[in-house]
C-alpha cells in the first residue's frame, strides 16, 4: 500500500478543519438613537459587547439600525406636491446615513474585531442623493465582507429608499457557515428566497421592521422551506426613541410603544429556539449547530432533490445596474 504524501496529509487536515461548527448566535432587539449617527454607533458598540460577553459569535442587529427607521414619517409628500419641511426632513435623514465604504463602516469593522464577532447590521446607506436600506456583514477580524441592498422597499419606504439590484445578493462562506441576509418583506418574495437557497445559505439573517404576530410563523416557514437557521431582529422602540421635534403620525406620549419587536431564532426544521421577544429591549441567543442543516436536507432540498428544474427555472441577473456607464474607446 502506498503511503500518504505530505499533500495528502495536508488535504486530510483541511477536511478535519471543515467540521460543521457549533456556536452561540444573538439577535439584538433595541432602538438606535434616531438620526444621531455617533450615538447610534456608540450604542452598537455597547450592545455588541453585551452579546459577546454572553458568548455570541454571530450578532444580528435590526433593519435600518444605523441610524433610523423613519416610522410614521411622510416626508411632506402628497401626490403632486412636496413641502419644504419634508425636504428638510430628508436632508436630516441623509445626514445621519452612512457612506459604504466610509468612516462609519470603519467603526463597525472595529466593533466586530474588538468583540471577535461576525456582525450583521442594518444601515441606511447613502450614494449621492439616493438612500438605500442595506445590510453590512463583518468578520471577527474586522474584515468588511460586503453588503446587501434591499431589492424592494415596501410601500412608502419607496419615497426615501432606492431599489437594490442583483449585484448585492451575497452568501458568504464563513467559519460559522454560509451566511446571508434578506431584509424584511423581501422575505415574502419567493424568487428572492430561491436565489438564496441556491447559494446554499445555512445562516439566513432576516433583519426587519415588521412587528406583527404573523412574522414569526413566516420565519418558521422560511427555515423549513430553505432548511436553514433563520435569525430575525426587529427594533423595540418607544416614541421617546425619536426626537421630540420628529414630524410623524406616531403617538406623542413618550412611553408609547411604536415597534413591539418580535425577534426570534428558528432551526432548520422550523422549531423556535429563542423568542419571539415582545415589548422590551433585549438580546436573545441560541446555539447554532450547522450539522442540523444537513440533517434537515435529508428529506427536502428545495434546490436539489426536491426541485423540478424540468418544470420550474429561475434566472438571477447579478449584474450591477448603473444609470451612466462610461465607455473608453480603444486607441489604434
Amino acid at each position: 500500500m502506498n503511503k500518504l504524501t505530505d499533500n495528502d496529509t495536508q488535504a486530510l487536515n483541511r477536511l478535519n478543519m471543515q467540521a460543521e461548527p457549533k456556536y452561540l448566535a444573538a439577535c439584538v432587539q433595541a432602538a438606535p438613537v434616531a438620526f444621531d449617527l455617533q450615538k447610534t454607533l456608540e450604542k452598537t458598540q455597547d450592545l455588541s459587547a453585551d452579546a459577546a460577553r454572553q458568548g455570541a459569535k454571530l450578532v444580528l442587529f435590526p433593519e435600518a439600525f444605523v441610524s433610523a427607521y423613519p416610522r410614521g414619517a411622510n416626508f411632506g409628500a402628497t401626490i403632486g406636491a412636496r413641502t419644504a419641511e419634508g425636504r428638510e426632513m430628508f436632508r436630516r435623514y441623509h445626514a445621519s446615513s452612512i457612506d459604504v465604504p466610509g468612516p462609519a463602516v470603519e467603526v463597525l469593522a472595529s466593533i466586530a474585531k474588538q468583540n471577535s464577532i461576525h456582525l450583521v447590521i442594518g444601515v441606511i446607506e447613502r450614494d449621492g442623493g439616493t438612500l438605500y436600506c442595506t445590510v453590512l456583514t463583518f468578520a471577527p477580524d474586522g474584515r468588511f465582507l460586503g453588503k446587501h441592498r434591499k431589492l424592494m422597499p415596501t410601500g412608502s419606504e419607496r419615497l426615501v429608499w432606492g431599489f437594490g439590484d442583483g449585484s448585492t445578493l451575497p452568501v458568504y462562506d464563513t467559519e460559522i457557515g454560509k451566511l446571508g441576509s434578506v431584509i424584511c418583506w423581501e422575505n415574502y418574495m419567493p424568487m428572492m428566497r430561491a436565489a438564496m437557497y441556491a447559494q446554499r445559505i445555512q445562516i439566513y439573517c432576516a433583519p426587519t421592521a415588521d412587528g406583527r404576530p404573523t412574522w414569526a410563523p413566516s420565519m418558521q416557514h422560511i427555515a423549513l422551506e430553505g432548511r436553514c437557521f433563520v435569525l430575525s431582529s426587529n427594533q423595540f422602540c418607544r416614541r421617546s426613541d425619536y426626537p421630540v421635534d420628529y414630524p410623524s403620525d406616531l403617538p406623542m406620549e413618550a412611553d408609547a410603544i411604536v415597534s413591539r419587536g418580535g425577534s426570534c431564532i428558528v432551526d432548520p426544521l422550523g422549531n423556535i429556539l429563542a423568542g419571539p421577544l415582545w415589548d422590551q429591549e433585549g438580546i436573545i441567543t441560541a446555539e447554532i449547530d450547522v450539522a442540523q442543516v444537513t440533517r434537515a436536507l435529508y428529506d427536502f432540498d428545495p434546490v436539489g432533490h426536491y426541485s423540478r428544474p424540468d418544470v420550474f427555472s429561475l434566472n438571477v441577473d447579478k449584474n450591477e445596474k448603473r444609470a451612466v456607464n462610461s465607455v473608453v474607446a480603444g486607441i489604434d
